[in-house]
């Protein structure tokens, strides 16, 4: 009869995929302002915002983020993905700059419990900005305290 209206034709821009087309991985969605923080300019230039993206967590997988479209890899983002680079120097808070060797040396020196109420006293306050510092999207401080229970439980071993 008549032309089909598009806002109603399907596409791939806008669809989910829950899995990394790389590792098979099933993906955390992340917020758009979080790609649009913390991909460097060549890579956010590229950017299809329609899309939704994931991350991948899979430490063996370069991919970050993925989407129907796109991937993004390790190289195209400003900071080391802490799911992904194993450095010491890797932030584990990333609003707050503490990395993997700072909360190592917390535990080390006993001072790990006020570090972790630290954080709190600044999430607590609204100072902190994860959807824009933490390539996840999504707060630290389950990254923290999991990292810290990691330590302890190596420290019992």
């Amino acid at each position: 009869m008549g032309m089909e209206p598009t806002c109603c034709v399907p596409n791939a821009q806008g669809q989910d995929v829950t899995s990394c087309p790389v590792s098979g991985t099933r993906g955390k969605g992340v917020p758009l302002i979080t790609l649009k923080a913390l991909l460097t300019p060549p890579a956010l230039a590229r950017l299809e915002p329609e899309d939704a993206f994931r991350l991948c967590p899979d430490p063996t997988c370069d991919v970050v983020y993925f989407s129907p479209t796109q991937t993004y890899r390790s190289r195209d983002l400003k900071v080391p993905v802490l799911q992904k680079d194993q450095a010491p120097e890797v932030p584990v808070c990333y609003c707050f700059g503490h990395t993997r060797a700072d909360l190592t040396q917390a535990a080390v020196s006993d001072t790990a419990d006020a570090l972790d109420a630290s954080i709190r006293a600044h999430v607590q306050a609204g100072r902190c900005g994860c959807e824009v510092n933490n390539p996840q999207g999504s707060c630290c401080l389950g990254n923290v305290v999991t990292f810290l229970r990691t330590l302890g439980s190596r420290e019992q071993v």
